[in-house]
């Protein structure tokens, strides 16, 4: 399957390496910090007292990113967990349209994620809703790399649902799912 939309999918991949990035180095300057004053306490000195305030709250925003941001990604590259064990077992046509419906229910179901996170973003722009940590982040930050994970994975499920429906509507016995090896029959 060719996703058309793949420089779309390599761009949330990138944000959501860029997050993992930026969880890592929050995380590593935190903890150089304290080996700082560790030692600076061992030799007899006293301590600097470095932090980054809200590490914790930031890595956590980050994760929210790195995680959603990458769905699609995965998906185009066919990494998320399937029922191939099951799947693979079926009659090629019957695959097809297995395939096909559990395409159709996660589009759904992850349309209907998207209208809601929409109207969440929405609310807490209106609210000037905030974090309760240390740092008040505005919540509409962190819930728009969620809706924009979710707005690409919507596509990518599109894209697939459409292929796929192409495949099982003209030639359903000749149906491979994405992540099968091509059979030489």
């Amino acid at each position: 399957m060719t996703f058309r939309l793949m420089p779309l999918y390599r761009l949330g991949g990138l944000g959501a390496a860029a997050s993992m990035v930026a969880i890592c180095a929050l995380i590593t300057i935190q903890v150089l910090f304290r080996l700082l004053d560790a030692l600076l306490v061992l030799f007899g000195g006293s301590r600097l007292g470095l932090e980054i305030t809200g590490v914790s709250e930031l890595a956590s925003f980050l994760l929210v990113g790195a995680t959603f941001l990458g769905m699609a990604y995965t998906f185009s590259h066919h990494a998320h967990i399937r029922m191939s064990l099951v799947i693979q077992r079926l009659p090629a046509a019957v695959r097809a349209f297995t395939e096909l419906f559990c395409l159709a229910v996660a589009s759904a179901l992850n349309a209907l994620l998207c209208v809601s996170l929409w109207q969440l973003m929405h609310e807490s722009l209106e609210f000037d809703d905030v974090s309760s940590g240390l740092l008040a982040v505005p919540l509409w930050i962190p819930q728009l790399a969620l809706l924009v994970g979710m707005a690409l994975m919507s596509l990518a499920l599109a894209e697939a649902l459409i292929d796929t429906a192409r495949q099982a509507l003209t030639a359903p016995r000749r149906f491979e799912a994405p992540d099968e090896e091509p059979s030489h029959d």
